[in-house]
């Protein structure tokens, strides 16, 4: 199965095909250049790089996405331990886990969010993606400052590979506020990412920065005051956090 990894290049083929594209020319340009054989290798060496770095992108693209459990999202049922009568899925326009959760937890309540903001979600990806996705479920448009939830209403809040399109504290910090303020007792808060890590790094390069690190999560969740249930990976480019509410 390679349809994650299509996705990726669909949502992202500006990006691969100048990458590659690039590359081939630094080589072709590299060697006509008049300079010593010192600095002709330190730049193979950076184009060598820049090439694993694409490929390398890819492969853990495949992983992530075609060949471990993550999009199938039974992992969910088990992380939560228990099914909740009312549920929400929040996403910035690609909504890839809808129809299974609804599978998944049955006759229980359900909404699901479009956080998007043009003006805090600048990137061209992000847009390509929103152009190009094929949701199956209709999304309700909303400000992720100010949920349309009623406060305390809500067992999971559900944050699947999207909240990373929030860039700043700020931003991250008024959805999490929000979150805490539409959980009900006992509720919880799954939150998927890609971390600003080293297995990241490898993988994707530059791109990592994409991300944020566990540290930029730890604060936000801290700050909103949320603690970790439980937290554990699924390959090593992906972070699973299982939060709840602190009294």
């Amino acid at each position: 199965m390679t349809r994650g990894v299509r996705q990726i290049v669909r949502f992202n083929w500006p990006f691969y095909a100048g990458a590659t594209l690039g590359v081939a020319l630094a080589a072709l340009v590299i060697g006509r250049m008049p300079v010593n054989t010192g600095v002709r290798v330190a730049l193979y060496a950076t184009i060598a790089a820049s090439a694993i770095w694409i490929v390398a992108s890819l492969v853990a693209s495949w992983i992530v996405y075609d060949r471990s459990p993550l999009m199938r999202w039974e992992w969910i049922d088990r992380a939560l331990g228990f099914r909740p009568d009312a549920w929400i899925n929040i996403h910035a326009g690609l909504d890839e886990s809808t129809m299974a959760l609804r599978a998944l937890f049955g006759r229980a309540r359900w909404r699901v969010f479009d956080i998007f903001d043009p003006v805090e979600m600048t990137e061209p990806s992000i847009a390509r993606a929103r152009r190009l996705a094929d949701n199956h479920v209709a999304a309700e448009t909303a400000d992720f400052r100010h949920l349309p939830v009623p406060t305390g209403t809500i067992d999971v809040a559900l944050l699947l590979l999207s909240a990373h399109e929030l860039r700043t504290d700020e931003t991250r910090g008024a959805l999490f506020d929000e979150l805490r303020r539409v959980l009900g007792p006992g509720g919880r808060v799954v939150v998927a990412e890609h971390l600003r890590d080293c297995a990241n790094f490898l993988a994707f390069g530059p791109g990592f920065l994409h991300f944020h690190s566990r540290r930029a999560w730890t604060r936000c969740f801290n700050r909103a005051r949320f603690a970790i249930q439980s937290e554990f990976p699924i390959t090593p480019f992906v972070r699973v956090f299982v939060l709840r509410r602190l009294t």
